[in-house]
């Protein structure tokens, strides 16, 4: 009875430190990975797509965050940023920019556009306090519905963007006019077999996982973490909690903003008008699948979660096409899970399930 008593409390614990959702999901992951060698779909490939869509969907995921640790939350207002980051991009394409020189003016602009929309929106989030997620879903559907007045508005001039008849921007704008696509995958690209590595797109998200990673050591990101920890006892300490939400949700907001153009340039398209509207929807499942919690987030959960999420979505299409014989059925499952994923983090507190 003893030891029974010890190896169930050693599988309690297991899951607890694993988290249960990325236990099953890691395991349904190398189930699928084995049945795609069994089944000979070229898992190479397969391997080159993942890593791919892993570093396609980094920085996006990594902007969850600074909006987690600071105590309001996922950023389902993550289309806030992913608005600027496009507006920067088009603005750059205007500007007649090319190759690796538009994308990194398109970044330093949308940081620019997203600061000041970051800080509103930060602004926002301390006047509805308890009420965070709930008023960030509605404030990205909105910029969303704005943005698709502002595609037809704003007085572009470069054709490459128009529409051949009427005013405004098409719904997609190729960036190979401009010789903007993949610029990052193939800086130092290599191949191993069927498996072609992006190097330089793995180094970009990378870089900025680290670099958040050294924001949360620094005195301000320690102070946003306390914050959103136990907000009482930091005020109680001195620290201004608003002023530290406030800068969590602007870095979020240029996270966002940076991801998308890294996004779009290894897609090799730009999306706009209804593009973004559930794009934060991904990002806060992969975040939590990674072990995060509604109230605390890491770079590590991040990582872990955005090579979950992808590789599932990645290997499910092949597999099931094999299975059932042209049926697709992967939408269903990334609804399935990335839904179901967000739902059973959200009735969590503190990564504890209530009882």
């Amino acid at each position: 009875m003893n030891g029974g008593g010890k190896i169930e409390g050693s599988f309690s614990a297991i899951i607890k430190n694993i988290g249960f959702a990325r236990l099953v999901l890691g395991i349904f992951f190398i189930f699928l990975m084995i049945l795609g060698f069994y089944l000979n779909i070229g898992m190479g490939k397969i391997a080159g797509d993942i890593l791919k869509r892993v570093g396609m969907n980094g920085i996006l995921v990594l902007a969850m965050v600074p909006s987690i640790q600071s105590g309001t939350g996922p950023n389902f207002a993550l289309p806030v940023g992913i608005v600027c980051g496009l507006l920067g991009i088009t603005c750059a394409i205007d500007f007649r920019l090319t190759g690796l020189t538009c994308i990194l003016a398109a970044c330093a602009m949308a940081a620019v556009f997203a600061s000041v929309a970051g800080f509103f929106y930060g602004k926002l989030l301390n006047a509805v306090k308890g009420a965070e997620m709930m008023i960030a879903t509605y404030t990205g559907f909105s910029i969303v519905a704005v943005s698709c007045l502002a595609w037809l508005m704003i007085p572009f001039s470069n054709p490459s963007m128009a529409w051949f008849m009427g005013k405004g921007l098409r719904e997609t704008v190729q960036l190979d006019v401009v010789n903007a696509g993949q610029v990052f995958d193939r800086f130092l690209q290599f191949q191993i077999g069927e498996t072609v590595v992006p190097t330089g797109l793995l180094l970009v998200v990378g870089l900025f996982c680290f670099g958040v990673y050294l924001f949360f050591l620094s005195k301000t990101g320690l102070a946003i973490s306390a914050g959103g920890m136990n907000p009482k006892f930091s005020h109680a300490s001195g620290l201004n909690i608003d002023r530290n939400r406030i800068i969590a949700n602007v870095l979020s907001t240029i996270l966002g903003a940076i991801g998308i153009i890294v996004y779009s340039q290894s897609f090799g398209f730009v999306q706009l008008y209804t593009a973004p509207l559930m794009m934060a929807f991904p990002a806060v499942a992969a975040v939590l699948i990674g072990g995060a919690t509604a109230s605390r987030a890491k770079v590590s959960h991040v990582v872990i979660g955005v090579v979950l999420f992808q590789g599932l979505l990645t290997i499910s299409l092949p597999v099931t096409n094999k299975i059932f014989a042209g049926t697709d059925i992967s939408e269903i499952m990334r609804a399935a899970i990335q839904n179901g994923i967000i739902l059973y983090a959200l009735t969590q507190v503190k990564g504890v399930i209530k009882k």
